[in-house]
């Protein structure tokens, strides 16, 4: 889908197209005697889509929650961004998920006494933006997503897709290496969904952010590279 609003600026790095954004090398995690995940291996490169896909109890959302240092795990390893999580401090982790990875979620999460632009705005004023930096880069991304017209809305004022479009331009605020989406169209419908799944698919390729997307829709697997299937806690199998 072409986008005519504003650009965003790829994010700056020297590294060439096959670098690691993340990497699960051996993962096991477990909750008392139940293994949830099992020998878990996974490579996503710099401005690779890969979606992960597995029924409810897969593990699915166990790992993401060990990729953004939320979950402890037992062995392996995990690094995003060129960073072991092991070997971060609990500070570190907290500043590796506010400046390297970006967060759009199935119930959106978006704070409902703040506007459409102060939600966008929000992720910036954790990491240190200026206020004039946080408010063009904002509206910058409004218009990116098309509700630039929208920024002085609260949540309860917009539609289902109106708000996932609003917290798609919430991640890309502190200019992420890493997108965890879950199940990011799952309580849209068919058009909502699909225009998400087209912003989201622009936004990786315009500024060469991974994304890594939980999804239980093949349909939402067509913005992806990959195909990854989880099962019981393991990968099953991975797919062009």
């Amino acid at each position: 889908m072409k986008n005519n609003s504003a650009q965003i600026a790829p994010v700056e790095e020297s590294s060439s197209a096959d670098e690691e954004v993340l990497s699960i090398r051996s993962l096991e995690k477990s909750y008392g005697s139940t293994k949830v995940l099992h020998d878990v291996h996974l490579r996503v490169h710099k401005g690779e889509r890969v979606a992960l896909m597995g029924r409810s109890g897969s593990g699915k959302s166990t790992l993401l929650n060990c990729i953004c240092g939320i979950e402890p795990f037992d062995r392996g390893g995990v690094t995003v961004a060129g960073k072991c999580l092991s070997e971060l401090s609990n500070l570190e982790l907290e500043q590796l998920r506010r400046e390297d990875i970006g967060y759009v979620f199935q119930t959106f999460h978006l704070l409902p006494t703040l506007t459409a632009l102060e939600n966008v705005e929000f992720p910036g004023q954790l990491i240190g933006m200026s206020a004039a930096e946080r408010r063009q880069r904002a509206n910058e991304l409004l218009e990116l997503v098309g509700m630039g017209h929208r920024g002085s809305h609260r949540p309860s004022a917009l539609s289902g897709g109106e708000r996932q479009r609003i917290a798609l331009a919430r991640s890309m605020m502190n200019r992420p290496r890493l997108i965890l989406a879950d199940e990011p169209t799952g309580s849209l419908d068919s058009a909502s969904g699909e225009r998400v799944l087209d912003l989201m698919l622009n936004i990786s390729e315009e500024s060469d952010v991974s994304v890594l997307l939980v999804t239980h829709d093949p349909e939402s697997t067509r913005i992806c590279d990959r195909v990854v299937s989880m099962e019981d806690g393991q990968i099953q199998e991975a797919r062009t």
